[in-house]
């Protein structure tokens, strides 16, 4: 455990100021939850767009839709963010880091420094190899990407989605209800294979083919085609080209780190921190972007989803005022598709043993627990959230059979 042995030890002194480098949800939880530990010391949050802090799971969803005004997903009020005295500079991005004297460089020439750093800057989606500058190509990050991809699905007759995964099959899911002609594709068997596993993403696929979706599944994507720099189809790796006026492309995220080139941090898939989610001296990373040693896993974890930013936020401002806890979450996500809810707790290892405990799969109601070696590693919950819930201790108390690695 030496790799990742704690960086910082002993008597802990609370730092005069805080600088949250990003805006993200995971930086505004950090504020809140420093604030309501006690920490009176300046704050400053340095975040790259102007919009207000926002909330991104309604993205794909609820604003796509046009159910949710953009407002709404707005994390907290005004009067809110105010009473919390910290400074928020907006419109500003981050560029460069010095370790010694902990000040980052912004864009703009602005310097920031503090005696506590938390690097909140998530993810970036990631695009095609050699992608080409089309209209019409969408990826979905930001609440102007949700906009922009908006104003094109109201004014579109095909649509295909590139990705399988969670975020491509809810944007598939949204559109559909929008009365879009959708196909998705991607190298995957089925929706969310990688994340859910066969039986549950055998679902997925039956309810988005009921619903109407095109599955063009099981084949790569080499490149797009257009014409008058407007997107006009998506070709396969067979050589087929589906017809498109739109396309989004969800292949995942990368962590937001090149501006953490030349610092020093180690980079790897993240932000790499020790168990409690510290970087360097006085150096921390939260959400998206970090990737942690979690003790009772015994290896390194990145997590992105909305409820590990809370957690993690919670767990580092602790960390910063001077408790010595690791982060030892239980991972979660969850998912909307159509009338589907889906809660996701642990792992679901695709070689797990699958059983059903509570519910019926036939009828689109259930719970499942996954197993591998004999240990429970997961919980998933289809229309079920307070039973799937419940399940959850047993994944805790599969982690207290692990032995924790110091």
């Amino acid at each position: 455990m030496d790799e990742y042995s704690d960086v910082a030890g002993g008597d802990v002194t609370i730092p005069a100021e805080v600088l949250v480098v990003g805006a993200s949800a995971s930086g505004l939880s950090t504020v809140e939850a420093l604030r309501r530990k006690g920490y009176a010391g300046r704050i400053t949050v340095l975040g790259k767009e102007l919009h207000a802090p926002y909330d991104r799971p309604p993205l794909s969803k609820q604003v796509l839709s046009g159910s949710w005004e953009p407002d709404r997903a707005v994390l907290r009020t005004q009067e809110i963010l105010s009473s919390w005295n910290a400074e928020f500079v907006q419109g500003d991005s981050a560029i460069a880091l010095d370790l010694l004297t902990r000040t980052v460089r912004a864009e703009s020439g602005r310097e920031l420094q503090a005696d506590a750093i938390v690097i909140a800057t998530g993810v970036r989606a990631r695009r095609l190899p050699g992608q080409p500058r089309l209209n019409g190509v969408h990826v979905l990050r930001t609440l102007d990407d949700a906009l922009r991809l908006r104003t094109d699905l109201l004014d579109c007759s095909r649509l295909v989605v590139v990705g399988e995964g969670v975020l491509g099959s809810e944007i598939s899911a949204t559109a559909r209800v929008m009365g879009v002609d959708v196909t998705i594709t991607g190298p995957q068997a089925a929706p969310m294979a990688l994340q859910v596993g066969p039986l549950v993403s055998g679902l997925l696929a039956e309810l988005h083919s009921e619903r109407g979706v095109r599955l063009r599944l099981g084949t790569g994507v080499v490149g797009l085609t257009g014409e008058n720099d407007r997107v006009t189809g998506v070709q396969l790796g067979t050589g087929e080209v589906l017809p498109a006026d739109v396309v989004v492309v969800a292949i995942g995220a990368a962590p937001a780190t090149d501006w953490l080139a030349d610092s020093g941090l180690r980079l790897d898939n993240g932000v790499v921190c020790d168990s409690r989610c510290r970087a360097a001296e006085g150096i921390y990373a939260v959400g998206d972007v970090a990737r942690w040693y979690h003790e009772q896993l015994g290896g390194l974890m990145r997590l992105e989803n909305r409820t590990n930013a809370t957690e993690q936020a919670a767990a580092v401002a602790g960390v910063i005022l001077g408790e010595d806890r690791p982060y030892v979450p239980v991972p979660y996500f969850w998912t909307d598709q159509f009338d589907a809810k889906i809660q996701v707790y642990g792992a679901l290892p695709a070689d797990a043993h699958v059983e059903i405990v509570d519910g019926d799969v036939s009828a689109r109601r259930f719970v499942a627990l996954y197993r591998a070696e004999g240990m429970v590693t997961g919980v998933l919950g289809w229309n079920m959230p307070k039973q799937a819930r419940q399940r959850r201790q047993e994944i805790v108390d599969a982690f207290g059979d692990l032995v924790p690695v110091h």
